[in-house]
């Protein structure tokens, strides 16, 4: 008789609660990335209406992540501001996946403490809509379908 592999269930098994109450403390203040897809960059584009090339070369840039690996993201404005904030996220219905995902995120949902520790610099996280594992767990495979556009050796 074949024994059965040993499962844990996620922390989230029911559900976790987060409403988006657009306090812009992820979008504002400090360093950081918005990595893009393929779609986010099209949507974005045309949501501008200039080309696709003319939106990279306007609002992003190129982060070396590893050596001869680059991965596009928003550029931030000097005071480390979302090139695309302007009194809240001039964009947010076409907002990249990174940030519609958010706080759905597997680094985030690796462990309860993971979790706890974005929760403190968020006020939407563990209050509002409960959303369930299965819309989590939807929330995850698309970011794994829909990869981040890079360059260089490996992409």
């Amino acid at each position: 008789m074949r024994k059965q592999p040993f499962y844990t269930a996620p922390f989230y098994i029911e559900g976790l609660c987060f409403s988006c109450t657009r306090c812009s403390t992820c979008c504002r203040y400090e360093r950081g990335f918005v990595f893009l897809t393929e779609k986010d960059t099209t949507l974005l584009a045309a949501a501008l209406q200039v080309s696709y090339t003319d939106f990279v070369d306007t609002y992003c840039r190129w982060v070396s992540m590893e050596p001869g690996r680059e991965q596009l993201s928003l550029k931030e404005k000097p005071n480390y501001d979302c090139v695309f904030w302007e009194n809240g996220c001039s964009l947010y219905e076409k907002r990249p996946l990174q940030c519609r995902t958010f706080p759905f995120w597997e680094s985030l949902l690796a462990s309860f403490d993971a979790w706890k520790r974005a929760a403190g610099s968020c006020p939407g996280m563990g209050r509002g809509m409960l959303h369930g594992k299965d819309e989590i767990e939807a929330y995850i495979i698309r970011q794994r379908t829909e990869p981040v556009i890079s360059r260089g050796d490996g992409a």
